[in-house]
């Protein structure tokens, strides 16, 4: 049994309940969205996406699938993150943080990310309404220290989402790490 056996059953019990709830990926399926991203998907998360679903579970607008299997136009988290990492010689201001991939999008151009390249897996909020300028580093915060924390606070029905929370003050630390990783 290893560290997220627990944290995972008790996900994929509540996933397993959802209307848009989708069948785990097999390994295969895991490695090619890997390949594509360049990168591992955080531990947790890969263990979600094999286990748990392929999206369509947790806080209010259901996780991504994590990638297309329909010609339908459907956000995924591989194409979500490629959609938004800017080519090498591109001349923008604007760039996506690398190792970040997005995995549910909050309305309002507000997006959920997991940052793959921190060993918590930390989550993250995209928050551009925040922004003042041309200043990427301002829209994004910290929701979660960790996608297990995150996971917990969905499974406990507490986060800053629930239907009991919305009208709290938006209090998250800005995500210190957003200037280094462009």
């Amino acid at each position: 049994m290893n560290e997220y056996d627990d944290l995972i059953n008790r996900v994929s019990a509540r996933a397993t309940a959802s209307k848009r709830h989708r069948p785990p990926l097999t390994a295969d399926t895991l490695a090619t969205a890997e390949e594509r991203l360049g990168f591992p998907l955080h531990p947790l998360l890969a263990a979600l996406y094999r286990r748990a679903g392929d999206g369509g579970f947790g806080p209010e607008y259901k996780l991504f699938p994590l990638l297309r299997t329909t010609d339908a136009e459907e956000d995924t988290v591989v194409d979500g993150y490629l959609d938004r990492v800017p080519p090498a010689d591109a001349d923008t201001w604007w760039s996506w943080p690398k190792g970040v991939v997005p995995i549910l999008d909050w309305g309002c151009a507000m997006i959920a990310a997991v940052d793959c390249l921190s060993e918590d897996g930390t989550v993250l909020l995209f928050e551009p309404n925040a922004m003042t300028g041309q200043d990427l580093t301002g829209a994004w915060f910290i929701d979660a220290c960790s996608l297990a924390e995150w996971l917990e606070t969905w499974l406990a029905r507490s986060g800053w989402y629930e239907e009991d929370k919305v009208d709290e003050e938006f209090d998250m630390a800005l995500w210190p790490d957003a200037a280094s990783r462009w």
